[in-house]
């Protein structure tokens, strides 16, 4: 009879643990979603908001929904990056640890709207100026000293370890200005980071944030350059035929051979 009665305890706890694992895996994930929206402007002096985190403790997985990260002052779009979803895989055991353990992280229809001159003054690198004023050089992220709480004693932050960071199918929308004026709208190379936060010391959130931005924005300046080099080359041989045009034609078609020059030379004076 006590064993019925023992047995009948253990199951009543188990169950009770499984309801509360479900109870605080949904609202961890209002408190991740009201974490980021705090401390993400803090890191790249922009806005960030977040349609919906949702955390299941049970199943290991996470996803985050509707990510915008804005623009920097003095540009016009409303957004630099958008996510439309990420998807997280995570050991469960270790969200209430001092180190979580992420499996994989993969970014889906990741949109970066830039704006700027890739070799110059550009919104992305407006931001990763301020990321890196909050986090140090990106080779020394790690080294960040523990925030403070509030009755000013060292708290240490959150650490984290990810084994896979993908960032597929992304594209940037581009305004460029510089040697050639565009708009413009470009697919990105798929990114992929691992072992990040391996072995004791983890990695801290911003840190994470550091090296995922730090990647978009070289992949994007990137892309852009070369595109804008494929532009020159491309009006030159132009321009190239229009003026050997002008030497070979008589007066009759000069206009026409000016036209294509005028044409040729357009993608590199951004007419």
């Amino acid at each position: 009879m006590k064993i019925k009665i023992i047995l009948g305890v253990l199951v009543l706890l188990v169950v009770l643990l499984a309801i509360a694992l479900v109870v605080v895996g949904t609202h961890l994930g209002d408190l991740v979603k009201a974490g980021m929206e705090r401390v993400g402007p803090k890191l790249t002096q922009t806005t960030l908001t977040v349609d919906q985190v949702n955390l299941s403790l049970l199943a290991g997985s996470a996803g985050v929904k509707g990510l915008v990260l804005g623009n920097p002052k003095g540009y016009q779009a409303l957004q630099s990056i958008s996510i439309s979803n990420a998807a997280i895989s995570l050991a469960p055991g270790s969200v209430l640890s001092d180190k979580i353990v992420i499996h994989s992280i993969e970014l889906r229809a990741l949109e970066v709207t830039f704006e700027g001159n890739p070799l110059g003054a550009n919104n992305l690198a407006t931001i990763m100026a301020h990321v890196n004023s909050m986090t140090g050089p990106v080779n020394q992220a790690s080294t960040n000293p523990p925030a403070a709480s509030p009755g000013g004693q060292k708290k240490p932050a959150k650490k984290l370890e990810v084994d896979d960071f993908i960032i597929a199918g992304a594209q940037v929308h581009a305004n460029l200005t510089g040697l050639v004026n565009k708009e413009l709208t470009l697919p990105l190379p798929e990114i992929h980071l691992t072992d990040l936060g391996k072995g004791t010391d983890g990695i801290t959130a911003a840190d994470l944030t550091q090296k995922v931005l730090s990647q978009i924005t070289a992949a994007t300046v990137a892309a852009l350059v070369q595109n804008a080099a494929n532009l020159g080359q491309d009006a030159l041989k132009t321009a190239r035929g229009a003026a050997s045009g002008l030497l070979q034609n008589s007066s009759n078609g000069v206009g026409e051979s000016v036209n294509k020059l005028k044409k040729g030379l357009g993608g590199l004076l951004g007419n």
